[in-house]
């Protein structure tokens, strides 16, 4: 998905859930008609195609998935 990220959004956190699941939220997506949702990293990959047509500003923190590391992977010997 092709993203931008609007100017004045806020980190997401936490607290921020996903409309679809409640899941932890990784992606805004801030609608041409004002309105806001939120997405977790698995339904905002499910509804690409069509954010893209509604999205005026897309603001994607699914990176901050990639850059988990576990502590054991480096423990073992």
């Amino acid at each position: 998905m092709t993203t931008a990220t609007a100017p004045s959004a806020a980190p997401l956190t936490a607290v921020d859930r996903c409309d679809r699941c409640g899941a932890q939220a990784y992606l805004r997506v801030q609608l041409k008609s004002g309105g806001e949702l939120l997405f977790c990293a698995h339904h905002a990959r499910e509804h690409s195609d069509k954010l893209r047509e509604v999205a005026e500003h897309v603001q994607d923190e699914t990176g901050k998935l990639a850059n988990t590391s576990s502590a054991s992977s480096s423990s073992d010997a």
